[in-house]
């Protein structure tokens, strides 16, 4: 359309591909037909387990969107859980908003709660804290936090915040305590609260402004490389293979 010189911006016909706009300023039309950008829509979604964020899936799954009103395709996950993972994700077509809550330099704090195979002690938890070096990553829980536990299995409460792929399952694995369920509960001050899983509500104005104040005011991330890691909590092997 716009080599074919259907497309005006300010009045002037445009025929150069690439040509940049100001949606809050610039008028755009296309055959004399105004277009206005999109508003931007921030979400939060409880997903269910084996359903995945990417929009390219594979024949049998089943993608995030089949959880959201058809007209908003545009949306895309802020970050992203797995997809035997639960709980709280929140979805946007504001890519600032998206950069903020998912760049390590900002650091925003995430709550998981997961459920271990095998009684976790003080010590697995400290060592969660402390950091493990896995296949070449440090992976650290800025907190870890024993909820319960009997002979079979464990319920811990972790906040991260950086979203490192399978980072909580890599953690556990690492300590020899396979995850058999793992929730995502909080998003900085955004909690999951009572919202039913498969079940999505629209941050309010307020909430938009707190997650962006959490993102400036949010500690920055440890380096990751090996010095920043005791030899004893070192795990996987030198050339990034796993145990």
């Amino acid at each position: 359309m716009i080599v074919a010189g259907r497309v005006s911006v300010n009045g002037r016909t445009v025929c150069q591909l690439g040509t940049q706009v100001d949606g809050d300023v610039d008028v755009v039309r296309c055959d004399d037909r105004e277009g206005r950008p999109r508003r931007k829509l921030h979400v939060a979604l409880n997903k269910p387990a084996g359903y995945v964020c990417s929009r390219q899936v594979e024949r049998g799954q089943a993608p995030i969107s089949d959880l959201l009103p058809r007209d908003w395709s545009f949306l895309y996950s802020v970050g992203r859980l797995d997809r035997d993972t639960e709980g709280l994700l929140l979805l946007t077509n504001d890519g600032d908003f998206c950069l903020r809550l998912t760049h390590p330099r900002y650091g925003v704090r995430k709550k998981y709660l997961a459920t271990v195979e095998g009684r976790v002690t003080e010590d697995v938890l400290r060592r969660l804290e402390a950091g493990v070096m896995e296949s070449g990553e440090l992976l650290r829980a800025q907190r870890a936090r024993l909820r319960s536990a009997n002979a079979t299995r464990s319920m811990v409460e972790l906040e991260l915040i950086e979203g490192k792929h399978r980072e909580v399952r890599r953690l556990f694995e690492s300590q020899s305590f396979p995850v058999l369920s793992l929730t995502r509960t909080q998003i900085g001050p955004i909690k999951l609260g009572e919202l039913p899983p498969g079940k999505y509500r629209v941050l309010t104005p307020s909430e938009i402004r707190a997650l962006r104040m959490a993102a400036d005011a949010a500690p920055r991330p440890a380096r990751a490389d090996a010095a920043a890691v005791p030899n004893a909590m070192r795990t996987g092997s030198d050339e990034g293979g796993r145990r």
